[in-house]
C-alpha cells in the first residue's frame, strides 16, 4: 500500500510549510485506538496539521494490520495528517513501514559511527524516495529512555560542522538534532537548565533549507505528575522542557516537535483519578474515555500555546 491510498500527507510538505511560516508541526506518538482518536480530535478542533508517530515497539504492540485498519477508518482532512515511523533502527523496519503505507520514516543511526550512519541513511533515502516518502535522520544522541529500543545513558550534542555534509551525502529530508532535550519523563534536574540554542543557531545557518526536528520535547505538565501521585502513583522528580524554550527553538528553525511522554502522563493521570474516585467502575470505556478526553485537551493546549500550528489547514 502507498500512503496516498490512506489520504495521508507527505511529511516533507508539511514541514517545509511550517518552516516557511514560522511554526512547528507536532508529532504525537500513539499506541491504541484511544490515543489515536484523541490526537485526531485535537487536530480537528484546532485545524492543525499533525504527524502521527509510531515507534517500533508501538508498531509491534498494535500489530501492522490493526494499526493500518485504524488509519484507514480514521476521519481527517486529506493531505494534512502524516503517518511517521519514529526511531527506526534498521533498513528493514523502515522498508516495512513504507510498504505498509507510512508517509515518512525516521532512521535513527545516531549511535553509529558517522560514516556508517551516512551510508545506512543514504541507503534508506534511496529506497523511500522512489515512493515519494520522506526521510528523517538524526545526528547527536539524546539521553534518557523512550522504550526498550530507544534509550541512552549519555548525551552528545549535534556537531554543526558536519551537518551540511551529512545532509548532502544522505539526501535526508529533515534532521533531528541534539541540543539538550532527552527522552522519557526525567529531562531536567532543575527548571533552570537551558537548551543549547547556540548550537541550534549554528546548525540553522549551515542548513537553512532543511527542516530541523526536536525529539524528547515533552513538557511533562506538573498537574499530571501531582495527580498521578495523589491517586496512588509514585513518580518523583519528573520534569520536562519548558514551553518557552520549545517556542524559542521553533523560532530558530525547528519545524517538527516530538511529543510522547505528555500523552502518557495525561492518560495515566486520568485513569488513576477515575478508578480512585469511582470505585465501582469496571467498564473500560468509562476510564479509557476519560483518558482520551484528557489527551485531547493536552494536545490542544500544546498545538495552540507551543507549536503555533493551529488554524494552518
Amino acid at each position: 500500500m502507498h500512503y496516498s491510498d490512506f489520504l495521508l500527507a507527505n511529511t516533507n510538505t508539511l514541514l517545509k510549510r511550517a518552516m516557511n511560516d514560522g511554526y512547528a508541526v507536532p508529532a504525537f506518538n500513539f499506541y491504541n485506538m484511544e490515543t489515536l482518536t484523541a490526537i485526531l480530535d485535537a487536530a480537528s478542533i484546532t485545524q492543525s496539521p499533525i504527524i502521527l508517530a509510531v515507534s517500533e515497539t508501538a508498531l509491534e504492540y498494535m500489530s501492522p494490520d490493526i494499526l493500518m485498519g485504524m488509519i484507514a477508518g480514521a476521519k481527517y482532512k486529506r493531505g494534512q495528517i502524516a503517518l511517521h515511523l519514529d526511531h527506526g533502527h534498521s533498513f528493514e523496519i523502515c522498508k516495512r513501514a513504507c510498504d505498509m503505507g507510512f508517509s515518512s520514516v525516521m532512521f535513527d543511526g545516531a549511535s553509529l559511527p558517522l560514516e556508517q550512519n551516512i551510508a545506512e541513511s543514504r541507503r534508506i533515502a534511496d529506497y523511500v524516495h522512489k515512493f515519494n516518502i520522506s526521510l528523517e535522520t538524526e545526528l547527536g544522541v539524546l539521553s534518557g529512555i523512550e522504550d526498550e529500543n530507544t534509550k541512552s545513558s549519555s548525551c552528545s550534542y549535534t556537531d554543526p560542522s558536519v551537518v551540511k555534509d551529512f545532509v548532502r551525502q544522505t539526501k535526508t529530508d529533515s534532521l533531528a538534532v541534539a541540543i539538550g532535550t532527552s527522552h522519557g519523563a526525567y529531562k531536567r534536574k532543575s527548571a533552570n537548565e537551558s537548551l543549547r540554542f547556540d548550537i541550534l543557531e549554528q546548525i540553522a545557518k549551515e542548513i537553512p533549507k532543511t527542516p530541523l526536528v526536536l525529539h524528547g520535547a515533552s513538557t511533562i505538565p506538573q498537574k499530571y505528575v501531582k495527580q498521578i501521585n495523589k491517586y496512588g502513583g509514585d513518580i518523583n522528580s519528573a520534569r520536562g522542557i519548558s514551553p518557552a524554550q520549545i517556542r524559542h527553538a521553533i523560532s530558530l528553525h525547528i519545524a517538527k516537535v516530538n511529543i510522547d511522554s505528555d500523552s502518557r502522563f495525561a492518560f495515566t493521570a486520568s485513569v488513576r483519578k477515575t478508578l480512585s474516585t469511582n470505585k465501582s467502575v469496571f467498564d473500560p470505556r468509562v476510564y479509557l474515555g476519560e483518558a482520551k478526553k484528557e489527551i485531547t485537551k493536552n494536545c490542544i493546549d500544546e498545538i495552540q500555546n507551543i507549536m503555533g500550528s493551529g488554524y494552518k489547514i
